[in-house]
């Protein structure tokens, strides 16, 4: 038996069928708590905010248009979340300098990588949010300038200026 697509899920899911919703949450958390850790920098927060814009979402699937892919619009509306939230908190992002015991016995290109992740990781927290957020959007989200524009109601002109902005700082911190 083939696995139920997101539609049917979500159909599922309108009719009140909690198993359904549930499915849709297993498939889609991961890639959800990605976003939100990208843009918050602090695992808790990310757990928090991931499960918030699951309880959003659940309110508003009689809004979802069943012709568009549900994955991108859950990582969106987590990236608004996220948005809004360190708006409303004005969060300061923190370094963490934990590093894990076995790093060392890895094979240095691993390590370099790992190391390297964690230098743009730091570098995207040290944004500010709205330039964060437009990262998010543009690179890992893969959404166009207008699609952004839509998404944080701003014009496209402010949208290249943020990622413009953006790329400069993180080129810089990443020197």
């Amino acid at each position: 038996m083939t696995a139920p697509t997101d539609r049917d899920l979500i159909l599922r899911a309108r009719r009140g069928d909690g198993e359904a919703f549930g499915e849709l949450v297993t498939r889609y958390q991961k890639s959800v708590f990605n976003v939100c850790y990208r843009m918050t920098n602090e695992r808790r927060e990310a757990e928090d905010l991931t499960q918030e814009t699951f309880l959003r979402i659940y309110s508003r699937l009689d809004t979802f248009d069943l012709e568009r892919e549900f994955g991108p619009w859950v990582r969106r509306a987590a990236a608004n979340l996220c948005l809004n939230h360190l708006e409303s908190q004005k969060i300061t992002a923190e370094l963490d300098d934990d590093r894990d015991a076995g790093e060392s016995s890895q094979p240095e290109s691993v390590v370099e990588v790992r190391e390297r992740s964690e230098q743009i990781r730091v570098a995207l927290a040290s944004l500010p949010a709205h330039y964060r957020a437009v990262v998010e959007l543009r690179h890992y989200q893969d959404l166009s300038y207008d699609e952004i524009a839509g998404e944080l109601h701003i014009p496209l002109s402010d949208v290249k200026s943020h990622l413009f902005r953006a790329r400069k700082l993180l080129a810089e911190k990443l020197k």
